[in-house]
């Protein structure tokens, strides 16, 4: 049975993510992080997540896309939406 992960309602900085229920990443302003692409320097065409305000707020979260990690999520997921319960 899947378990209900709780939901803080403190700021989070880059080494402490919030996850929403939809696993959604959340800034320190509290909105949706987008993944953005690195596009210059030696980081080239790596992903991470960024306040969908900056520059135009103060909001400096950032942390890097971990796609493995990513995939185990989408792969529970799925196994969870396909798992039928059967109580006798």
């Amino acid at each position: 049975m899947a378990t209900r992960r709780s939901i803080s309602n403190q700021s989070c900085s880059s080494s402490s993510i919030k996850r929403m229920g939809n696993s959604k990443i959340r800034c320190n302003c509290g909105n949706e992080a987008l993944i953005k692409t690195v596009r210059k320097g030696p980081n080239l065409g790596m992903k991470f997540y960024g306040c969908p305000m900056w520059p135009d707020t103060q909001c400096d979260f950032f942390k890097w896309v971990n796609e493995q990690a990513e995939m185990e999520d989408y792969e529970v997921k799925l196994l969870e939406k396909e798992t039928v319960i059967v109580y006798n």
